[in-house]
């Protein structure tokens, strides 16, 4: 089969290419997925980058989320050749097929696509943890949403709403601000290449209940001057490339808390709850109260075009990779 396989670690992606690989083999509890669709996410770039807190061993194929068929299955299960699976795994998910164990798949939604299916779970898994389980966020709660327009930002936009909240969605592009208000009818959108402090705290009366904050750098920054008494300033990661520093005066006087999230550690802490996660936002995609966004479908030969566009912030939504 074909795989995208990193045999270098590199930052311009030039360790990463197509290889003819041994189609996996599985052992007990394990199953055998024909991936119909597999999403990129940040972590994949940083990972090929040799950046990520996860550093598999070389060479390794990239890809951590998919949606396919049951092909295989290695014991008895819940599934049989044939079903429609979505499910993660670090790596190995940008290949025609992928090994998988059995207790982290679950069944794909009628009313969802693969591609939609591939694009939703890390992402609206990170936005359940930061605002539901880290975050309290309440109904008519103000909840601003940094980065909006990737995966994990849209993601929580869309959450935001389905929880009731009244949601700000920011983005240094206006032309992404606008895909976004015109898909999820935001509460206001909020344009961060220019100072947004002020703008925060009039739209709010005062300060964000909660801030979602995938950007770091600059972003973190302002955002400890627009939160509420109270709030939650939940740091998901620091696409801006910029880990910004705090003093610790700063949340003290403010009587704001900053939380870090990190949802596949949460449910490997908390088997019970992460299994609880898992279950309430595909519930909730099952009954159509939430919608994954796939910015582009690409065969899987185009990768440095969907690497690009992702590098390059050009994507609202998700990319999905579809192997060929």
């Amino acid at each position: 089969m074909r795989a995208l396989q990193v045999t270098a670690l590199s930052s311009d992606f030039s360790g990463c290419s197509l290889k003819e690989v041994a189609t996996p083999e599985i052992g007990p509890g394990q199953i055998l997925v024909r991936v119909e669709a597999a999403s990129l996410n940040f972590p994949d770039l940083l990972m090929a980058q040799g950046l990520y807190q996860f550093k598999p061993e070389l060479p390794f194929i990239l890809g951590m989320e998919v949606a396919g068929t049951v092909e295989r299955v290695g014991s008895p299960c819940a599934f049989k050749v044939g079903d429609a699976v979505v499910g993660t795994t670090r790596v190995g998910g940008f290949a025609r097929y992928v090994a998988v164990d059995a207790h982290v798949l679950r069944p794909k939604p009628a009313n969802v696509s693969f591609a939609q299916a591939a694009a939703f779970g890390i992402a609206y898994l990170t936005a359940y943890v930061a605002l539901v389980r880290l975050g309290n966020l309440q109904r008519n709660q103000w909840l601003l949403v940094h980065g909006a327009s990737g995966g994990v930002g849209l993601a929580a936009v869309d959450l935001g709403k389905a929880l009731g909240a009244r949601v700000i969605a920011a983005s240094g592009s206006p032309e992404k601000l606008d895909a976004i208000a015109a898909r999820y009818a935001p509460d206001a959108i909020l344009d961060t290449s220019k100072p947004f402090r002020d703008e925060v705290k009039a739209l709010t009366n005062g300060g964000a209940d909660c801030i979602y904050d995938p950007v770091g750098g600059d972003i973190f920054d302002e955002s400890t001057r627009c939160i509420a008494f109270g709030g939650k300033l939940l740091v998901v990661g620091f696409a801006s490339g910029r880990i910004p520093v705090i003093s610790a005066n700063m949340p003290l006087i403010k009587g704001f808390s900053v939380v870090g999230v990190r949802a596949g550690e949460f449910g490997r802490r908390f088997p019970e709850l992460g299994h609880e996660n898992l279950d309430a936002i595909w519930q909730m995609a099952a009954e159509g109260r939430l919608t994954p966004y796939v910015h582009c479908e690409l065969p899987l030969g185009e990768w440095r075009e969907a690497l690009r566009l992702m590098s390059e912030r050009k994507v609202t939504g998700k990319i999905v990779l579809r192997p060929e």
